[in-house]
């Protein structure tokens, strides 16, 4: 029997809502304030990196074993938990007196932001039961997952320009505070699965293998794909992430157990996010260096310009995909919405050295931010479809590792191929006349980024048509056998009648 749906659950989404703004805005408002903090902490040019870099491997490094703590710990504990570290990290990071205080403030955000990501999603899905309202749910959660990197970046340039960097640190604090608050009130506690034993081989395989895998496709964004310690990095990375995916076949007690990733709809959600979360930040940093290289645009100016793709993602995923998602298939919102991204992309090789703001990038923006945030909604939704309740944290888990790593891979991708390319259009047109009003340095920049979004689209649009023999599911019609009170006590009737036994571990279909 489905139980009564939480009558606080609208409020519920209100506060999961707010931490997810906090841990997504804070992978990109420092972008825009960097230079400010570089001057401010006498940050040197190969060091800099780290006040980005340092949060996102702790975040993408350790998200599969914060989603098995969320399972085992329970999702309303470990969410407050990961959204009070995260704030104090916050804080920290915005009083820091030097450069590795900051790096060290940064990296501790990402690990306690790899606790609240996975079980603010676990407890969204376990609070929806019905189908209509989950897709609302999840439009809503969508739209903010995809926008608030646009957001970030706003935020980055008006409290950089108009008060200091250290704001963009400090601002966590009072919308942090409103989320605990509410999170003590309004959220239902779900007891963890407390039998479950921890994978600790899996964690020692796979956090590492996350870790490498996430600095080396960084590190090809300065390096190059040749470098040593770029080369060395994926491999190793992909040596431990081979072994941990052979430990998980045979443990009793998988950190990640193979069945939710075999499934073709979570697997293809998976795939679906790494491709959109590339396409979205390529489309970040060519406009970026776009606007600001090319253009002259100040910081604010550039967050600013950025509001025709939230306003695109808002669209998608609140009115596009929460109203189809229970009526189509999951690859009827996922293959449009990623042709619509890829041919937003592609708008973008049109760019020159006039400026074209009206005519060719807010069209791409809007057009990748709708299509993104219809792919985004049906990603996460379908991420979890057929997964047990005491293992959505890590279901979820594994849904926003391969959106970081997809985000990783997407900077390294177009950096190392507009830098290529814009390295050809030099050396070809060195000594040649500029044409007019404008000089071979602007020309080149502008081609390399050209060149790397045509690549970035015909990724994008592969993957679409891919995605679409892939995934071949139904849509969600009926109720989630997932109830408010089904995971309060193991042992429990709704919670034994679907636990597997205790020596079944990972390899039960």
């Amino acid at each position: 029997m489905t139980a009564a749906p939480d009558p606080r659950r609208w409020w519920g989404l209100a506060v999961i809502g707010l931490a997810q703004l906090l841990v997504v805005l804070d992978a990109t408002i420092m972008s825009i304030a960097l230079p400010h903090a570089q001057d401010s902490l006498d940050m040197s040019d190969g060091s800099r990196q780290w006040v980005i870099t340092a949060y996102t491997l702790a975040f993408g490094g350790l998200l599969l074993l914060g989603g098995q703590v969320a399972d085992r710990v329970g999702y309303k504990r470990t969410f407050v938990i990961g959204l009070v570290g995260f704030v104090v990290a916050s804080t920290l990071g915005g009083a820091a007196p030097t450069a590795g205080l900051l790096f060290a403030a940064r990296a501790v955000q990402g690990v306690f932001a790899a606790l609240l990501a996975p079980s603010a999603l676990a407890l969204l899905t376990t609070s929806f039961h019905d189908p209509v309202e989950r897709a609302k749910a999840f439009g809503v959660f969508g739209a903010i997952a995809g926008a608030g990197s646009v957001v970030g970046l706003i935020a980055g340039g008006l409290l950089t320009e108009y008060l200091s960097w250290r704001w963009c640190l400090y601002a966590n604090l009072p919308p942090g505070a409103v989320a605990v608050a509410g999170a003590l009130i309004v959220l239902r506690d779900r007891r963890g699965n407390t039998g479950a034993r921890l994978d600790l081989p899996g964690v020692l395989l796979v956090c590492p293998g996350l870790v490498a895998m996430t600095a080396g496709f960084g590190a090809a964004a300065e390096r190059g794909w040749g470098d040593t310690a770029v080369l060395g990095f994926l491999a190793g990375g992909a040596v431990l992430l081979a072994l941990f995916a052979r430990w998980q076949t045979i443990t009793r007690t998988p950190l990640l157990p193979p069945r939710i990733v075999r499934s073709r709809v979570r697997a293809g959600a998976h795939v679906t996010m790494a491709l959109v979360t590339i396409g979205l930040f390529a489309l970040f940093l060519s406009v970026t260096y776009y606007l600001q290289t090319v253009l002259g645009y100040s910081p604010l100016k550039t967050g600013l310009a950025f509001l025709p793709t939230a306003l695109g993602i808002i669209v998608g995923a609140t009115g596009i995909s929460a109203r189809l998602s229970h009526r189509v298939p999951p690859r009827g919102l996922i293959v449009p919405g990623m042709l619509l991204a890829a041919a937003g992309m592609l708008l973008l090789t049109g760019l020159g050295t006039e400026p074209a703001y009206l005519s060719h990038v807010l069209p791409a923006e809007f057009m990748v931010g709708l299509g993104t945030g219809t792919t985004f909604m049906a990603a996460i939704g379908s991420a979890s479809l057929g997964v047990d309740p005491w293992e959505t944290g890590i279901a979820s888990a594994t849904l926003t590792t391969a959106q970081q790593i997809g985000g990783s891979i997407g900077v390294a991708l177009l950096n190392t191929l507009a830098s290529s390319a814009t390295q050809r259009y030099e050396s070809t047109h060195r000594g040649a006349e500029p044409g007019p009003g404008a000089d071979v340095e602007r020309a080149a920049t502008v081609h390399g980024f050209a060149v790397a979004s045509g690549w970035v689209a015909a990724l994008v649009a592969v993957g679409a048509v891919g995605l679409g023999f892939l995934i071949v599911a139904r849509a969600q019609s009926t109720p989630s056998p997932i109830g408010p009170g089904s995971m309060e006590r193991p042992g429990g009737s709704s919670f034994a009648r679907r636990q597997p036994p205790a020596n079944s571990g990972g390899n039960r279909p």
